[in-house]
């Protein structure tokens, strides 16, 4: 706002007090080069007459001389005059500026510091009913709307999470007893019976990734502790390892890679390196790679997950975080995952503080790396 509304009311204020200030000017100097000749007398003795011509001719140019003098003087005057009023009047102006737009300035930011985790907190400028006022008044009605928004999504993911799963586990649970009856059980029933459960897996799993991306998005880190990268990444690729084996793929863990320390929710970060490796593995070819790495310098902790796979659109890579994109043969149609993995890892990064780039190689494949915020100081033993 400085630099270009500020910046205008300066060059305003200037242009108005210079404009005044040349006006003004122009009118003393109007004023004062009116032509001041004095007529000679109409009736004289003819003597006399020639004598005083000579006179009044010798007075007149003496008078001509003084008056080219005094108007140099007053055109000198008036330049300088008008050079310092110049500079007076955008000194003066950028002063006026700044107190006029010194309001703005405290509701911008007062606004810039109210995020999803404080919209209980409100401008509440203070002064008179002006515009300035009224355009607070206005963004704490606005803030008071998204707060009871947000409220309302969140008690609606409280009461979803609660709802649908209750049926979910009554069909599951219908389905069991059915397959338990003593008498015989005929094929088609089981056939179907096992395509109602994978069916009940995959809402279940649907569902938990809704309820965790609503949590990322909009809620807030109430388990903040320090947690490692690497022991996440650690974590996630045991629990991984039966399908690991039967796609055969060839796992790259540098097991000398720094332990790549952060610091929040511990649920979350375990969901964010959970995605990415089950998208590593889900999303790649049999006999292909899988390479794992963290990293820790400059403040960042880093986590790197690559996976082998077909050739990927580098144009079109970016939209994998948004929710049920997906691109690839093997991505299209897939019943293996939900389509809010990647959508889920950008969303709890972004809550974090950190980034995430998605890149396309050559070769094929996909490679993510997400960038977090280090916690100095943090030992590996802390764990």
């Amino acid at each position: 706002m400085g630099r270009t509304v500020g910046w205008r009311f300066t060059l305003l204020y200037a242009a108005l007090f210079l404009v005044s200030g040349f006006g003004l000017l122009a009118l003393t100097n109007l004023l004062a080069f009116q032509d001041t000749t004095v007529a000679a007398p109409g009736q004289a003795p003819q003597a006399d007459l020639a004598q005083a011509r000579a006179h009044i001719h010798l007075l007149q140019e003496r008078l001509n001389e003084v008056e080219a003098l005094q108007s140099r003087r007053l055109l000198l005057g008036s330049l300088v005059a008008l050079l310092v009023m110049a500079i007076v009047s955008v000194v003066l102006g950028r002063v006026v500026s700044r107190r006029v737009l010194r309001p703005l300035r405290t509701v911008t930011a007062a606004t810039r510091r109210i995020t999803a985790d404080n919209l209980h907190e409100r401008l509440a400028v203070a002064g008179p009913a002006d515009e300035v006022k009224a355009l607070a008044d206005t963004i704490d009605d606005l803030l008071e709307r998204l707060e009871a928004s947000f409220a309302a999504q969140r008690r609606f993911v409280a009461d979803a999470s609660h709802e649908l799963r209750t049926p979910l586990a009554t069909m599951r649970a219908s389905v069991d007893v059915a397959m338990a009856k003593p008498e015989p059980v005929p094929a088609q029933t089981v056939a179907l019976a096992g395509r109602v459960r994978t069916e009940l897996d995959r809402v279940d799993r649907l569902l938990d990734g809704f309820l965790m991306l609503a949590r990322a998005q909009h809620g807030a880190l109430a388990d903040r502790a320090a947690v490692s990268l690497r022991a996440l990444a650690e974590q996630a690729l045991a629990e991984r390892g039966r399908d690991i084996g039967a796609r055969r793929l060839a796992v790259h863990a540098d097991g000398r890679a720094d332990p790549a320390w952060t610091t929040g929710s511990a649920t979350l970060l375990a969901r964010l390196v959970q995605n990415l490796v089950d998208n590593a593995v889900l999303h790649n070819r049999d006999g292909g790679r899988v390479r794992v790495a963290t990293a820790e310098r400059d403040g960042i902790a880093e986590l790197l997950v690559e996976n082998g796979g077909p050739v990927l659109d580098p144009a079109r890579v970016a939209l994998l975080t948004e929710p049920f994109q997906r691109l690839g043969a093997d991505r299209t149609g897939s019943d293996d995952g939900s389509g809010l993995g990647l959508a889920i890892v950008a969303a709890v990064t972004a809550a974090h503080g950190g980034e995430v780039d998605l890149h396309a190689p050559a070769e094929g494949g996909l490679r993510v790396t997400v960038r977090l915020p280090s916690t100095a100081g943090m030992r590996e033993d802390a764990r």
